[in-house]
């Protein structure tokens, strides 16, 4: 189609206003510089473990040095920018190259700022989207083309330089990874004020092109719906446009070669004709680059990984319902109309009675029952649309409806379940109306706690769960939020937190498992009291002439001793007390004795210290003639003190040594507490039962990547895995963690139960062992269903 050449003018016009941006942004750089300071600064503030301290302040000295570097080049990048066609480091092809056919290797430092940089760009995309639009849109009909891919009115572009910036004046890309939070936050701000800013001067210019959503739509001749308007180009609804926002920014991250030049936002590059290009990964992860040792070498974690998925769909919904012909406000929401209010409290008082019918149907879960169901769905929103008076209202009502038609759709929930499901539809709806957070915040209570209540749900076959304790605390959860004179959120955070409490009792209840749990927690406190101890006493015992047999036994043997005493019996106990002491008087006596009376009172306290000796190693399991063997050691040394010419430890260290033994406890911290040690065997013989079907995995040194480790410690209770063990696969719960979060225990529906280590959980993770049945969440799922089917046919959004 021929497009008229933009005038002089026009032309102008638009540098004019790219110069306004540039200029209102590169003002704001202080913001933003101040934004990181003030955080790192509060960072620093914060108490944790010496490692993460000693982090966070050589991080904040290195901001100190840089951060003017940073944001002299970040303005210096922004204003070159300006410059029509410059090559750049970005990921434009030369100028003069050729089509398709034409690639350029990228180094992983080059991918990892893209990546970074798409991730800001995502989260600032989800707050400037509308501005945005409407300021490319204008642009557009000044210069007749769309905007370059590199242009920096895009938020992409701002952060990528950003982010270039960032690592090109010294400062380490894991430092911005730490800030990015309150760095995009500020930087949305910066960009929609200036955006606005924009507008309002393209408005004095008489620059005022508008939108009509339905003008988007327009059919073939077969009938099918194809894009039009002034839109980005290619077929499809709404939510095509809204996918090929999106599409652009993780392309980026995806791929491993430069995007040709001339290819237009969102535009994939295809292959021959008649053929597909494949997914960029499988399941939606991004394939590993050439050159990286794993699929993880990105900087992020796989949790930051499918966040950043997450906030794309998100965007993506976000974007589609913020369209001009919707009118629909992300930020302050007008209450529903009086009509479709009246609707909404007409069902909260009866809905008992709505749905007895089905509920009734939903005793034999047949097919036809769950057909039923997802007919009575959307026969109740097709009623709440014909009450709606605004294009908003019937959006929001029809999305809703889209999204719980999927998870009705969900085979893997129980029906007896998804009833209840069903009944959450007309209270997420209310939420919706009233707080439109519920289409961009995946931490929303009402998107959790549908999640939750799904990934508990999605082991058990229909008879097991059926009048279970699971499925009564799902029917209070729903009743509670049916009745609830509020529609915001705190009813669901309200229920969301009493379904957390409950799942803690109900997936650790069973006797075996209850057990486990308590013996798992124990050996966890023993071993933790153990490092503890020991790195306790090497401390007091660093400027003590003690002798190396007296050190090896304090720090391997009787740190062992206190700590399980202190486990057993509390670290105040007689017993634990008189342990403690002990181990002051094991040092003075085997200490140098110079004088006649210090060798006199060894002699006559002897007896008692080899008793409580023996009976410390009694404790830990050493007899006969392990004891024995350890007890000579001890009397050998002891025997070599009285010989002894050193200098002797003065009685006031030894008795300061006692005082802080005795309140041990109130010394000993988490700051240097490394990786703990897991005895299969202790597991074992504290049960005290047929210990057959719990299988224990220690961790056995394999080398694990710290992004993995993290992830395993956010695993969720009540999460279903298939588990690969010794060859055989298993469907297992995530049943408990211990409060160091260093063991975990997983439940299998035969019966058995798997203990297993923090470090060689994040290893099974790794290496694919470990896979979670549910990977992206119920809500967010049936948001990605509901926008294949807006794209698809996307009159319905409206109709």
């Amino acid at each position: 189609m021929h497009t008229t050449p933009p005038s002089v003018p026009q032309r102008r016009l638009a540098r004019q206003a790219r110069q306004r941006f540039v200029e209102g942004i590169c003002g704001g750089l202080v913001d933003l510089d101040k934004t990181v300071q003030d955080f790192l600064t509060a960072l620093m503030n914060q108490t944790g473990t010496a490692r993460e301290m000693q982090s966070r302040r050589d991080a904040w000295l290195l901001y100190q040095q840089k951060h003017s570097a940073w944001t002299e080049r970040a303005g210096k990048a922004w204003q070159e920018a300006l410059a029509p066609h410059v090559s750049s480091t970005r990921g434009q092809l030369a100028a003069g190259g050729g089509g398709l056919s034409q690639f350029e290797l990228l180094s992983d430092d080059v991918v990892e700022n893209k990546i970074l940089a798409s991730r800001m760009a995502l989260t600032v995309n989800e707050q400037v989207s509308h501005q945005f639009d409407t300021l490319r849109q204008r642009t557009q009909s000044l210069e007749g083309q769309e905007l370059d891919s590199s242009d920096i009115l895009r938020p992409d572009t701002v952060c990528l330089l950003l982010v270039e910036q960032w690592v090109e004046a010294g400062l380490p890309r894991t430092d911005l990874q730490t800030v990015v939070d309150p760095l995009q936050r500020e930087l949305a701000n910066l960009l929609q004020k200036h955006y606005q800013a924009v507008n309002v001067f393209y408005v004095e210019q008489g620059i005022t092109p508008q939108v009509d959503l339905k003008s988007k739509v327009r059919r073939t001749q077969g009938g099918t719906a194809t894009g039009s308007g002034g839109g980005d180009s290619g077929s499809g609804g709404l939510a095509s446009q809204a996918l090929a926002q999106t599409r652009q920014v993780m392309m980026a991250a995806r791929g491993g070669m430069q995007q040709p030049p001339g290819m237009s936002a969102g535009a994939r590059p295809m292959g021959p004709p008649g053929t597909q290009m494949p997914p960029p990964g499988h399941g939606g992860y991004p394939r590993p680059q050439h050159g990286m040792p794993t699929a993880f070498a990105t900087g992020m974690t796989p949790l930051a990984r499918a966040r950043q998925r997450a906030q794309g769909v998100m965007g993506q919904l976000r974007r589609l319902l913020t369209q001009p012909a919707t009118g629909f406000d992300m930020v302050n929401a007008p209450p529903a109309s009086a009509a479709l209010a009246h609707a909404l409290t007409a069902h909260r008082v009866h809905a008992d009675t709505y749905y007895s019918g089905v509920a009734t149907l939903m005793e034999d879960y047949s097919p036809a029952a769950v057909v039923q169901l997802v007919g009575a769905v959307r026969e109740r929103s097709t009623e709440l649309k014909k009450k709606a008076t605004t294009s908003g209202e019937k959006a929001i009502i029809e999305v809703v409806a889209l999204m719980f038609q999927s998870i009705l759709a969900e085979d893997r929930i129980p029906p007896a379940v998804r009833v209840w499901f069903a009944r959450l539809q007309v209270p997420v709806l209310r939420v919706a109306l009233a707080e439109p957070e519920f289409f961009s915040n995946l931490d929303h209570p009402a998107r959790k706690l549908i999640d939750r209540m799904g990934a508990c749900v999605l082991g058990f076959d229909a008879t097991s769960i059926n009048g279970s304790a699971l499925e009564a605390e799902i029917r209070r959860v729903v009743q509670v939020i049916e009745q609830y004179p509020e529609t915001g959120r705190r009813v669901f955070q309200l229920v969301y937190d009493e379904f957390e409490k409950f799942l803690a009792k109900f997936l650790t209840e069973k006797q075996v498992t209850s057990r486990l749990v308590s013996v798992a927690q124990q050996v966890e406190q023993r071993e933790t009291l153990a490092i503890q101890y020991t790195i306790e006493l090497r401390t007091m015992l660093r400027d003590m002439p003690v002798r190396d047999e007296i050190r090896e036994f304090l720090f391997k043997t009787w740190a062992e001793v206190l700590a399980l005493s202190a486990v057993r019996d509390g670290p105040q106990h007689a017993d634990t007390v008189a342990f403690k002491r002990t181990a002051a008087d094991l040092v003075w006596a085997a200490s140098a004795k110079p004088n006649r009376s210090d060798r006199a009172q060894v002699i006559q306290n002897l007896p008692a210290l080899l008793q409580r000796l023996r009976q410390g190693l009694t404790l830990l399991g050493v007899n006969g003639a392990a004891q024995d063997a350890q007890v000579k050691v001890l009397t050998d040394t002891l025997a070599d003190a009285f010989l002894s010419k050193t200098a002797s430890i003065p009685q006031a260290h030894i008795d300061a040594m006692a005082k802080r033994l005795a309140n041990l406890e109130d010394f000993i911290s988490d700051a240097t507490l490394g990786d703990m040690p897991l005895n299969a065997d202790n597991i074992e013989m504290m049960l005290g039962i047929d210990a057959s079907s719990i299988h224990v995995i220690a961790d056995n040194g394999a080398p694990v990547d710290d992004a993995m480790v993290a992830w395993a410690q956010d695993l969720q209770p009540g999460t279903w895995y298939t588990l690969d063990h010794n060859g055989a696969s298993a469907q297992v719960q995530y049943a408990w963690q211990s409060q160091r979060k260093q063991l975990h225990l997983f439940a299998a529906v035969d019966g058995s139960s798997y203990l297993i280590q923090l470090r060689r959980l994040a290893a099974y993770l790794q290496a694919g062992l470990l896979v979670a049945q549910d990977e992206e969440g119920l809500t967010l799922r049936a948001t990605r269903d509901a926008l294949a089917k807006l794209d698809a046919n996307p009159e319905r959004l409206l109709d």
